[in-house]
């Protein structure tokens, strides 16, 4: 520590001596109602050479240039609907700060190119998207998620919104964070018309943004800027339907706006599977397909669900930005599968017939608050808290075949009562020295979770090749997990020159684990659980200490920004057993963790981003654990405390060209993963296994034994390109995309290395309408070829190449006088599936409905989910060792009628004051 002190008061002495430079900043807004104007860009340039720089404002139409040398300066700002600004000045020995920089609005010069033409599409802004709203129609009850579907490069994929190729995992309204887990609710609560502009990119993480150094901690993220007529006021929507076998469906959604203040409040019950309501709702329900919330991409079983959520965005004074979101559900899910596993490298087949059914009651808890002190001082606090309890219950048949012959049969029944409490928090701190170019960021992180739960097992099993050997088992597992984690952060960052910038960083943090897993049998005598297993039982304390320390170094010019940096970890693990037997544990690991940022921009509307990254991934306590889990008899499985932490390298590289000339865009990635040491899974299935299982746990026939174990050979890469162009002739948008990946996974069967290689080819296309509010389509197809190949697949005469397509269409159309006809089509087709899993099906949806009341508020609805009663839901999963496919029962046809009310009254007002989402106090973003 004390080599370290002494090496960071040297390099603040050393910088010291570089000479400082002003800054250059300002506010851009309208000259007709001085609202402030965000995502407009500002070019700088000296008159006296060729330099130049670039940057976009804020969602307050700030903008700041650092590091400016002395001379004669031009500053230009571009805004669509606005007259170009141009300004020349001096800048001298302190900052220049340029005020308030009116833009002339260019209302008829759009008019003029309304009529004679289209809207453009909008314009690429560096690694910024930036979409025109009013380049696409929609319909008038449409959401932001239609509206943006529409756009060039997002698409929804397993029922997740999907930009450039990865899944949006952060939504913004004007700059502010939506707090919330679920994107796709967020997204449907805005309505399309009130949005003027869409903004798709990587969002850096709260650190990197503090710092001005990427952590590379990116998500894509979609800014949604509203108009300004839409700041004040609400809307809201409430429904009410009642269906066919006692279908129905309850909600309501509200939206209060009043600039930077806005509530959501939703509630919903139904037993349609649907997990939320949005002012986006559509009637009966079931006019999004197949919908997922929480975590599910695919909705399965017949879900009742009870929700209620608030969401809260607000400035409290001019300094300190806060937004929280409360969520409680309770859901009551009933599901049964049939599941088909094919293993490697043996004729051995496993199928199992469940039903399964739970019940959950999540409450969830976010908040976040970011006090900007002054113009050198940010805090931000982020707590986080869920609550879960669970009541799982889960009757499996299950049996196990090699050829025509059946070697095992199990029937388990499974009941568990579990109680889960996560909380976390963050506090980040970031202070700038002025404009010295120097800035300290640091960042603590707490969390805590407690896992309490009670499982009954009841299992018999019937060995059909030695009927000696048949099991029955009557046992009781209590478990009791708690976790606590800490870790900080240090950073200093020294501007060295006009282009370049050190940064120094230290982390450390902790991890402590406590796991009391504890098995008992049944006794007959006293008829209680009282009977301990110590091989099935284990008592596993565990700490984790790791320290990282490493430079960064950064430059930026006009086109080019290039980051590199390298850390040195050091890891400690320690781990004490009780239970099966006492054991103890100590192991150190040390590694260099490289990372690379390097950004290309060959114009204002194409650029070229390479990213990589490096990391560690230490084992769990589940995957440390060394106790016998048999909830599955045919399926054994146990941790294992000798395993290390994985390492993995990351290499992404984006191309994004948007022509806003011809509104034609392109974008292509490549995202690779390689992993050493990676935690991959060891199987037995010759009776033989690594460890010495207690008597009367032996391997059943054509039963398995796993174990987590340390390979090295896993990576991954995939590729996405996507083209999108206007099909004028048809009004209409046309997107193309396309992707190859190829998945290396190793794994062990029976002490030898086997590797499980995918290889996948695809594809699609899509077309949304832009023709009028009245006729809104949208047809899209993807298809997927899959190449599956295992090494340890002896016999060679075992294919699972399997082949997939979706295609879709949602069509609404208003016929006459408030009359509405919607429909949804979506076909599955799956080929090279097991035997036994439906092959494709046809899921169709559709409507009519009326307007009624005054401006068309109410609607009255038929509607018809699954009309041709053909909906299934199957899923191929792929492993080192086997290919299963899952298939599970869903929601099938229902007809319901539906009433719904439409609430929305805007006022206008001011943009919200936020504080820069985006902002880089290292320098100004290239754009």
């Amino acid at each position: 520590m004390k080599s370290l002190l002494s090496a960071l008061l040297l390099l603040v002495a050393v910088v010291q001596a570089f000479a400082q430079t002003p800054a250059i900043f300002g506010t851009v807004q309208s000259n007709s109602d001085k609202t402030p104007l965000p995502g407009a860009n500002v070019v700088l340039s000296r008159t006296t050479d060729s330099f130049q720089t670039a940057t976009v404002t804020d969602t307050e139409g700030r903008f700041r240039f650092e590091r400016v040398a002395k001379g004669q300066y031009k500053v230009e700002i571009n805004y669509l609907g606005f007259e170009k600004f141009s300004r020349s000045f001096q800048v001298q020995d302190g900052p220049v700060n340029l005020g308030a920089l009116q833009l002339q609005d260019a209302s008829t010069a759009i008019k003029e190119v309304q009529i004679v033409g289209r809207a453009p599409l909008g314009e690429q802004k560096g690694d910024t998207s930036q979409f025109n709203a009013k380049a696409f129609k929609t319909a008038p009850d449409a959401s932001a998620e239609d509206l943006v579907t529409k756009m060039p490069g997002v698409t929804i994929q397993d029922g997740k919104v999907q930009a450039q190729g990865e899944d949006v995992k952060q939504v913004m309204i004007d700059g502010k964070r939506y707090t919330g887990e679920d994107v796709s609710s967020a997204m449907r609560n805005i309505s399309s018309d009130m949005v003027e502009s869409v903004q798709v990119f990587d969002g850096q993480s709260d650190r990197a943004a503090f710092s001005g150094f990427d952590d590379g901690n990116r998500v894509k993220t979609i800014n949604f800027i509203t108009k300004k007529e839409a700041r004040q006021g609400y809307t809201g929507k409430a429904s009410a339907g009642y269906g066919t076998d006692e279908r129905y469906m309850v909600g309501a959604a509200l939206n209060y706006f009043n600039n930077s203040r806005r509530i959501t409040v939703t509630g919903l019950t139904n037993n349609i599977n649907m997990f939320d309501f949005s002012v986006g709702e559509t009637p009966g329900g079931g006019m999004r397909g197949r919908r997922g919330g929480w975590g599910r991409s695919n909705p399965t079983g017949i879900i009742n669900t009870n929700t209620f959520s608030l969401n809260y965005n607000d400035m409290w004074g001019k300094k300190v930005e806060v937004s929280g979101n409360y969520t409680y559900s309770n859901r009551d899910i009933v599901n049964d599968q049939y599941v088909f596993r094919d293993y490697v490298n043996s004729d051995t087949t496993y199928v199992e017939n469940s039903n399964n059914r739970s019940k959950e009651d999540n409450h969830r808890f976010n908040f976040r608050l970011q006090y900007n002190m002054n113009e050198n001082n940010r805090l931000l606090v982020t707590p986080s808290i869920t609550l879960q309890q669970s009541n799982d219950f889960v009757q499996r048949y299950a049996n196990t075949v090699a050829g025509a012959d059946t070697l095992t049969r199990s029937l388990n029944s499974t009941a568990a009562d579990k109680t889960t409490l996560n909380i976390s928090n963050n506090i980040l701190y970031s202070h700038r020295f002025g404009d010295s170019g120097r800035i300290l960021t640091a960042d603590l992180n707490t969390s805590y979770s407690s896992t309490d739960g009670d499982t009954y097992q009841l299992q018999n099993t019937d060995n059909l090749v030695n009927p000696a050997r048949d099991l029955y088992r009557n046992q009781y597992v209590s478990q009791d997990n708690d976790n606590f984690a800490w870790s900080g952060n240090l950073d200093y960052s020294q501007r060295l020159g006009e282009n370049s910038r050190l940064q120094l960083e230290y982390n450390i943090g902790n991890q402590n684990n406590d796991a009391d897993r504890r098995t008992y049998d049944f006794v007959e005598s006293t008829g209680t659980f009282a009977d301990l297993i110590a091989p099935l039982s284990n008592t596993f304390q565990s700490d984790y200490l790791s320290q990282r320390v490493g430079p960064s170094y950064q430059y930026k010019t006009e086109n080019t920004s290039l980051q590199f940096g390298a850390r040195y970890q050091y890891a400690t693990l320690e781990s004490d057993n009780e239970y099966p037997k006492p054991y103890s544990l100590k192991r150190s690991f040390s590694n260099v963790l490289p990372s690379l940022e390097y950004e290309y921009k060959f114009s204002r509307s194409q650029n070229l981003r390479i990213n990589f990254r490096t990391n560690t991934d230490v084992p769990s306590v589940g995957q440390l654990q060394q106790v016998l889990d048999i909830s599955n008899p045919l399926q054994l499985a146990t941790g294992n405390p000798d395993l290390n932490q994985a390492y993995q390298n990351r290499l992404n590289l984006r191309y994004r060209n948007f022509n806003a000339e011809t509104n034609r865009v392109f974008f292509m990635g490549v995202f690779g993963t390689m992993t050493q040491n990676y935690i991959a899974n060891s199987v037995y299935t010759n009776g033989t296994v690594p460890v010495a299982l207690p008597e009367g746990y032996e391997l059943q026939p054509g039963a398995r034994f796993s174990r987590p174990v340390n390979l090295d050979g896993y990576w991954s890469v995939r590729s996405f390109m996507n083209y999108g162009q206007p099909l004028n002739f048809i009004s209409s948008n046309f997107n193309v995309f396309a992707g190859v990946g190829y998945t290396r996974i190793p794994g062990m069967i029976n002490d030898q290395v086997n590797y499980a290689n995918t290889t996948n080819f695809g594809g699609g296309l899509n077309i949304s309408s832009n023709i009028s509010e009245k006729v809104d389509f949208n047809v899209s197809t993807h298809s997927n070829y899959n190449i599956v190949d295992n090494t340890r697949n002896q016999a060679g005469n075992q294919s699972n190449n399997y082949f997939t397509q979706s295609t879709s269409l949602r069509y609404n159309w208003t016929l006459w006088k408030g009359l509405v006809y919607r429909t949804e089509l979506n076909h599955q087709y799956n080929g090279g599936l097991s035997a036994g899993v439906d092959k494709s099906f046809l899921l169709w949806n559709m409507s009519i409905g009326k307007k009624v009341f005054k401006n068309q508020q109410g609607e009255i609805s038929l509607s018809v989910n699954d009309l041709l009663q053909q909906n299934v839901s199957i899923q191929r999963n792929i492993a080192s060792d086997y290919v299963e496919d899952v298939q599970s029962s869903v929601l099938q046809r229902f007809f319901m009628l539906t009433f719904s009310y439409n609430l929305r009254k805007f006022n206008g007002g001011e943009a919200p004051a936020t504080e820069e989402q985006r902002g880089n106090w290292g320098g100004p973003r290239r754009n």
